[in-house]
């Protein structure tokens, strides 16, 4: 089955907008695994827009105990963002390239120019026990060289995707998130994806095999305050079940 990684960045974002303590991080975490969720994913971005550091220091404590769920921090390597993570040691560190004044994320590593910071790093948090991902366009050449370093998954970055979903082009861009996915898997890199994935294109994206987790958040946060979270969710959690058996 398809890991479902809720991303808790907006309800973070919704929070530091009124400046006190709600709604609480921890508490949506909590509802979100009641409903069924089995991975949580925080983007602490260096000026904490959304997501603090203290947030992921608190859900890193919360998380830690509770068995079969998935704590995915991801962010950009700065020293900072890499002290966190060996003090929280989540189960999964995914590496995105995204500056400080970057609005969201937007593109994945080139490895053919960052292959050597980037497998060091990868190198340090598999030492930690903690598995290494990073951020990848769809692209055979990128992977192949992925699979050279120390990274033990990629997260395909779906924004091309989503954006063609629904058009002439989907298929044919689907084609290249396969092509990539297909090449990982044959060089033993797990796959994730994330990225503007939402209720209406997952299904679809899943028919691509062995996609072992996807984080969704901004418009996931979105479908909860139009139809309510404990649909959605269960609307998620059955898309990735499905996924699953293609």
């Amino acid at each position: 089955m398809t890991l479902l990684s809720v991303n808790l960045n907006k309800i973070a974002l919704l929070r530091n907008s009124r400046g006190r303590d709600f709604p609480n991080v921890c508490d949506f975490a909590r509802k979100n695994i009641d409903l069924g969720v089995r991975g949580i994913t925080v983007h602490p971005r260096q000026d904490e827009r959304h997501i603090t550091n203290q947030d992921a220091y608190d859900l890193g404590a919360m998380l830690a105990p509770m068995k079969g769920i998935e704590y995915n921090i991801e962010g950009y390597p700065s020293d900072h963002f890499l002290r966190m993570v060996e003090d929280i040691k989540p189960d999964q560190c995914t590496l995105v390239p995204d500056s400080p004044d970057q609005l969201t994320s937007d593109h994945g590593w080139d490895m053919k120019t960052q292959f050597d910071e980037v497998d060091a790093i990868c190198q340090r948090l598999n030492a930690l026990g903690v598995r290494s991902a990073i951020f990848l366009d769809p692209d055979v050449e990128q992977v192949q060289l992925a699979a050279q370093s120390a990274a033990q998954r990629i997260e395909l970055y779906t924004e091309q995707y989503a954006a063609k979903w629904g058009t002439p082009m989907q298929g044919a861009v689907l084609e290249q998130y396969r092509a990539a996915a297909t090449k990982a898997q044959e060089l033993s890199l797990g796959v994730n994806a994330g990225h503007d994935l939402d209720s209406q294109n997952l299904a679809d994206f899943l028919c691509i095999p062995n996609v072992l987790e996807v984080s969704i958040g901004h418009v996931l946060t979105v479908e909860c305050i139009e139809r309510g979270m404990v649909s959605v969710i269960s609307d998620y959690l059955a898309i990735c079940a499905a996924g699953s058996q293609q």
